[in-house]
């Protein structure tokens, strides 16, 4: 899309959450190449101060940082109210984690977490721009599934069980806000390499690069329902789609546990 269009669609401001690192990071730097000024949230203040500062220097583009822990009940309240002032044509809800390992063994805490993060904040922030954007007839809504998300996956139980509510509540967004002119898209990757596998205690091995994810992201926003960014996210997704959910489940098993760091 042409940068004059892409304005036009979905500016002058953009949010993404999760932009500290990995995808986030650099889908933040893909909307600024197309002169979208950015609201920057994530956990770590040090690394959105560092973003901030290339978007000024690379671009030119004012851009806002707001840390805050996504997780917490209270914090996009918190966020609400820090943008309220700004006029956001944009939404990418990149932040979550996920876990690898016996869904027994995982302490409640942290499962409770995931899904907070995942799943309600996910809810509260879409919802909030899902009416922002109705009102004013454009707009777009980036969310994050994966390809754990189209069935279950041992080993990375909750996580996959939270990714197929995104995967579920976009592809019926994407029908309910189309009329009002506001796109949204759902994308499930592969593994991409990320911070996100230190968090979940995985081996990297094959991953895609996030900036290949960024890139893939940008250009299906407003054309497809659900994307299967990166060659690796794609030949996994069209792979496992084929075959029947049981053994879906079965491949993901093996992948999953390959996937677990020797402790």
């Amino acid at each position: 899309m042409k940068k004059e269009n892409f304005l036009l669609s979905y500016g002058p401001w953009g949010l993404v959450t999760g932009a500290s690192d990995g995808i986030g990071k650099n889908l933040a730097l893909e909307f600024a190449k197309l002169g979208l000024k950015l609201i920057l949230v994530a956990r770590r203040k040090e690394e959105l101060e560092k973003l901030s500062k290339k978007i000024q220097m690379d671009y030119g583009l004012e851009s806002k940082i707001i840390p805050l822990d996504l997780s917490l009940p209270s914090s996009n309240q918190t966020l609400f109210q820090e943008i309220a002032d700004f006029k956001i044509g944009l939404f990418a809800g990149v932040a979550g984690f996920g876990s690898v390992g016996e869904f027994a063994d995982e302490p409640l805490s942290n499962q409770l977490s995931m899904l907070d993060l995942n799943c309600r904040s996910v809810l509260e922030q879409t919802h909030y721009f899902a009416q922002k954007f109705k009102a004013q007839k454009r707009g777009g809504i980036i969310l994050f599934s994966s390809i754990l998300g189209f069935q279950g996956a041992p080993f990375s139980a909750n996580y996959s069980a939270t990714k197929a509510y995104i995967q579920s509540l976009a592809e019926a967004l994407h029908f309910e806000c189309k009329p009002y002119g506001v796109a949204v898209l759902s994308v499930a990757p592969g593994p991409v390499r990320t911070h996100f596998f230190k968090r979940a205690h995985m081996k990297e091995q094959m991953a895609d690069s996030p900036q290949v994810v960024a890139r893939d992201i940008v250009s299906a926003l407003g054309s497809k329902i659900t994307l299967r960014p990166g060659f690796l996210g794609k030949f996994l997704g069209w792979s496992l789609l084929i075959l029947p959910r049981f053994f879906r489940i079965l491949v993901l098993k093996k992948i999953m546990q390959g996937s677990m760091e020797k402790q």
